[in-house]
């Protein structure tokens, strides 16, 4: 299903709809202040294995991070943030930021792996935002399957290539092409380990 949200003033009535889509299960592309997500909700363990199917990775090999409104999920399902750690993140979110960060407890185990990490999105972006308070927690975020082409910017042409394995396509305008600055606060200096639409101060 394509559904035709609009990104500055998102129809509540619309946003129910995904949010209902994303409670029951289904998997979403959405629209983020970069590039077009592929999403699911964090705690649904069957969402997050047949997000894995799609993109064709394995759920406890893959670097998935989540998207959030704001900072306030932070210490759930992050630990060991120090006070400059957590005054950068406050200085670049929302924006087009992924900060790689301790993972809690309370992030699903399906998600863990060795080195027991989580990337952490805030995007600048109303559809997010609104999707998210609907929902009420945070969603599971990657890339579409492939190598990023400019046909991925256009939902019509995504919803042609990807609407018969998601639940919705989400027809927020034309998207990015410049993925998220990701950055690696497990060390100790914060390291940009893929530079993207984030500059870094």
């Amino acid at each position: 299903m394509l559904v035709s949200i609009h990104p500055d003033n998102p129809q509540p009535r619309l946003i129910k709809q995904v949010g209902d889509c994303l409670r029951k299960g289904g998997v979403v592309v959405y629209p983020t202040d970069t590039i077009y997500g592929l999403g699911c909700d964090i705690f649904n363990f069957d969402a997050i294995e047949k997000l894995c199917r799609i993109k064709g990775i394995h759920p406890q090999k893959a670097q998935l991070s989540f998207i959030c409104r704001d900072l306030s999920h932070l210490s759930d399902f992050s630990k060991s943030i120090d006070n400059s750690t957590f005054r950068m993140l406050k200085k670049h979110l929302p924006g087009p930021f992924t900060f790689i960060l301790p993972a809690s407890k309370l992030v699903p185990k399906i998600l863990h792996h060795k080195k027991a990490t989580i990337g952490i999105r805030v995007p600048d972006n109303n559809i997010c935002r609104f999707l998210l308070e609907d929902l009420g927690n945070p969603i599971i975020t990657t890339s579409l399957p492939g190598e990023m082409v400019e046909e991925y910017t256009n939902p019509e042409i995504i919803f042609e290539k990807f609407g018969n394995l998601v639940d919705i396509v989400i027809d927020g305008g034309i998207g990015g092409i410049i993925p998220s600055t990701v950055v690696d606060c497990t060390t100790p200096d914060p390291e940009v380990i893929r530079q993207g639409m984030g500059q870094l101060d």
